[in-house]
């Protein structure tokens, strides 16, 4: 009886190691970059957020509003707990080509990062090629 229950629990603990997939095909080259953000600007476009590249260096890019839809699926916005946490990006490519972002933002909408771009102001630069979506570093 000894040995029946020593042989489940082996059984148990050693099964799920061959169940997992482990085939490229599946997951292929998949990388992201994460850089911190300093500024999330709403227009009417989308979002424009600007990020970190450096030391006092800073890069611009727009996120479109409608890649937030499920039809869209190519960016996800993601509150941050309570606390002292900063906002960043990560930028999902996978095989060099770019598949989806993330943004990590502070939940209140009142916090120094949040802001609306100023009436008048032309954000559609950031806007041009949204299917290349490459972060300047």
């Amino acid at each position: 009886m000894k040995k029946l229950i020593i042989v489940l629990i082996f059984a148990a603990v050693i099964s799920p190691v061959f169940s997992q997939n482990n085939t490229r095909e599946t997951t292929g080259n998949m990388h992201y970059f994460n850089v911190p953000v300093e500024r999330i600007f709403f227009s009417g476009q989308g979002y424009v957020v600007q990020y970190r590249k450096g030391v006092n260096q800073f890069g611009t890019i727009g996120i479109p509003y409608d890649w937030f839809t499920a039809a869209g699926g190519k960016a996800e916005i993601l509150k941050l707990p309570a606390g002292s946490n900063w906002p960043s990006m990560s930028v999902f490519y996978k095989d060099g080509e770019f598949s989806y972002v993330r943004l990590y933002v502070h939940r209140e909408r009142t916090h120094q990062t949040w802001s609306v771009v100023p009436q008048g102001a032309d954000v559609s630069r950031h806007f041009k090629e949204p299917e290349s979506f490459k972060l300047e570093f």
